[in-house]
């Protein structure tokens, strides 16, 4: 009796779902929690339904027929409603990877790889990666499963091979470094001219400036004689007025003909007049 109360329930962990067979044939399934079955004739089956890593490593070759070794893994999760199904089909997740999942992964890996370059597949992994990611989901796309995620673990390449590219990346570093260096050079000559550019404009504005001061200021004066001309032409007096302030004080010591002495003496004596 204790063994029969013992064996009529079990319990369902999480991340798994309980298939409830009778007499060996699936009948349902059930979430995670305490359950209860029939003794000695049901019995429960579990099947994760977390996700569930595979790894494969193969032997491939590039495009340009370089023979490489490739580890890849894909990680996968078993649909939570379909497990019953699963079950039904395939007998349980083992069964199901060695017989679906592992040969389609291959396959889609070989068949993805040779359409690279040893090259790429060092340097571009992404791109491999959803290739197969692309052949594989359309290769399972009929199952009750989820491919959600694949990894290029590791490639190996000859080693000869390993070699060269290192040198080429050696090359094309120095090269970048060396380009980096030569655009560097030109821009500080290209500053080094455009200061000189403006060193010399302002010198070229400072001489205009000048030169249009000197031509403004040759302008004032040409309209000022211009002015003080007219203005002697048309008043005689100005004349007088300007011989009078540029005279000296001193009367001439000689006088020629008869003419009248242009300017008097105003240091001659005046007699008094008489009583």
């Amino acid at each position: 009796m204790v063994l029969l109360a013992f064996n009529s329930y079990f319990i369902v962990i999480e991340g798994h779902v309980g298939v409830v067979k009778r007499f060996g044939e699936a009948k349902h399934q059930q979430n995670p929690g305490l359950h209860f079955k029939i003794p000695l004739i049901e019995t429960v089956e579990m099947i994760e339904v977390r996700t569930r890593k595979n790894a494969e490593k193969m032997a491939s070759s590039t495009k340009e027929q370089m023979p490489v070794t490739i580890e890849v893994s894909v990680n996968w999760t078993v649909n939570k409603e379909a497990a019953l199904e699963l079950f039904k089909r395939y007998g349980g997740l083992t069964q199901f990877e060695q017989r679906i999942l592992d040969p389609r992964f291959r396959s889609a890996t070989k068949d993805t790889i040779p359409q690279f370059e040893a090259e790429q597949l060092i340097q571009d992994r992404a791109s491999a990666i959803q290739g197969i990611e692309r052949r594989l989901s359309e290769e399972m796309a009929e199952f009750p499963v989820v491919v959600d995620n694949i990894q290029i673990e590791n490639i190996v390449l000859p080693k000869k091979y390993i070699n060269s590219i290192e040198i080429k990346q050696t090359e094309k570093n120095l090269a970048a470094a060396e380009e980096h260096k030569l655009e560097r050079q030109r821009l500080e000559a290209l500053r080094a001219v455009n200061t000189a550019d403006a060193k010399a404009k302002g010198i070229l504005k400072v001489a205009e400036a000048e030169a249009q001061s000197i031509l403004l200021k040759g302008r004032a004066e040409a309209k000022a004689i211009e002015a003080k001309a007219k203005a002697l032409k048309n008043n005689p007096l100005i004349v007088k007025l300007t011989e009078a302030q540029a005279w000296d004080g001193q009367l001439p010591q000689t006088m020629l003909g008869q003419g009248a002495m242009p300017i008097m003496d105003m240091r001659q004596s005046v007699s008094p007049p008489k009583p």
